[in-house]
């Protein structure tokens, strides 16, 4: 700016000399004084001056700078710097690049120091289905190696130069590589993202080399629900053409190194696909797939509803079997235990009466020895004899108790006597006798 201004003022100076000399009555002309030109041309040259030799670097933008000497240099920090009526050549430390999808009403944003927009091309797929891409890149130039860094601006001479004949082009590239390894009906499907990572790796390490081969294509159906899945093949198979990323022996992916942007010493801080427009046909076909896919959708739902359904029906049968296996179950364990118990008892009381059989066979065998006992020893008695303190204390018992029954007994007031004298004791014994007799046959009785 100020070297424009510069020239500016020395050429007002220089005309305002040569046309005063000429017309020397022109009052407009009589302003500019020979002192006053002369004044314009210094401060000119002044402008010029200052502005070949220092320039002023601006914060985020690295220069290299050409001195007419030949030699050059990088500038990295802001503020004014020497140039020595060299050249300058800035570039930004990120520059953004973006492909935007505009309708016609739209306008693209303008492009500035480090920002550069287009609008997006329409590219092909595998499946030749075009759509428009908008991508979104932010490229990072090398200002760590001095080397690097002035070789790739002594190439390139400007920031422009550099996006528009190295960086777009490549972004093409990495487009058209990355279109033709996949179907669109793959990107929708769920690709989107290995898109995205095939851009960026092409754009970071060279531009992947792809090779045309035939794929064996039956069109197949789905039928059935979540229980029961079928495949049938409908009409006939056929080959489809397609590309894949060529690899060597070993695996290890092919590229095509010649025109890469490593070599410029530029670095890929973001790439990535920000939006597509189909073409109108494969909108029409999205818009007919959802529709069968939702309604693919609603019959999978209903018939997984029905099965649901009827698991539930089934297991509400098993829970009420269940529950009254339970209750007969338990009733049966009930009479088992009832059964048991009864079982039980009975064997109780079978031990009991056994128990108390053996009892009375004891009892009965201990009063028979003691019986034979007393037998035994009654007859040793007899046999022995008494002695004469047992005779005695016998016969005193035996005569108190003739005594005691003598005094109960109640004899008749009178008898007949007979003639005879001399029986009153046959008599009297023969009363004592019969009324012994009588209380025995009344207490049988």
């Amino acid at each position: 700016m100020l070297t424009t201004i510069g020239v500016l003022l020395i050429i007002i100076g220089i005309l305002s000399i040569i046309l005063r000399a000429i017309f020397t009555t022109n009052k407009f002309l009589g302003l500019f004084t020979k002192a006053r030109s002369i004044q314009l041309i210094l401060l000119g040259i002044v402008f010029s001056f200052i502005t070949g030799m220092f320039f002023y670097a601006d914060a985020g933008t690295a220069y290299a700078v050409q001195y007419l000497s030949g030699g050059d240099k990088m500038i990295t920090t802001q503020g004014i710097k020497l140039k020595y009526w060299g050249r300058v050549i800035p570039l930004s430390y990120e520059i953004s690049i973006k492909d935007i999808i505009v309708d016609s009403k739209d306008e693209l944003p303008r492009d500035g120091q480090g920002i550069y927009n287009r609008q997006a091309q329409k590219w092909e797929f595998s499946d030749a289905i075009k759509a428009e891409i908008s991508t979104s890149v932010i490229v990072g130039v090398n200002i760590n190696d001095e080397e690097i860094f002035l070789n790739m601006a002594d190439r390139n001479k400007s920031e422009g130069k550099l996006i528009f004949g190295r960086v777009l082009p490549n972004i093409d590239a990495a487009i058209k590589n990355t279109c033709k390894l996949m179907d669109a009906q793959d990107y929708i499907s769920g690709q989107a993202s290995d898109f995205d990572r095939y851009f960026r790796d092409q754009l970071e390490n060279g531009m992947y080399q792809v090779e045309q081969y035939y794929e064996d294509q039956s069109s197949t159906e789905i039928v059935g629900d979540t229980t029961t899945v079928r495949q049938i093949t409908i009409g006939k198979s056929n080959k489809q053409k397609k590309f894949r990323i060529k690899r060597d022996a070993d695996g290890n992916i092919i590229r095509d190194n010649s025109n890469t942007l490593k070599q410029y010493g530029l670095k890929i801080y973001q790439a990535q696909v920000t939006g597509i427009d189909w073409e109108e046909s494969f909108d029409e076909r999205l818009d007919l797939q959802k529709n069968e896919v939702a309604q693919t959708q609603l019959e999978k739902q209903q018939a997984e509803r029905e099965y649901y359904r009827a698991k539930k029906e089934v297991a509400k049968g098993e829970s009420e079997k269940a529950k009254e296996r339970a209750r007969l179950e338990k009733v049966q364990i009930q009479q088992t235990i009832a059964a048991e118990t009864e079982a039980k008892v009975a064997e109780f009381n079978l031990i009991k009466e056994k128990k108390q059989y053996e009892v009375e066979q004891y009892k009965a065998k201990s009063k028979k020895i003691a019986a034979d006992a007393q037998y035994y020893e009654n007859a040793k008695l007899v046999s022995a004899g008494l002695t004469p303190q047992e005779k005695a204390e016998w016969q005193y018992k035996t005569a108190v108790g003739v005594a005691q029954q003598l005094k109960d007994l109640k004899l008749p007031a009178t008898y007949i006597e007979s003639g005879k004298s001399g029986n009153n004791g046959n008599l009297l014994e023969s009363l004592i006798g019969a009324e012994l007799a009588k209380k025995m046959i009344e207490k049988k009785n």
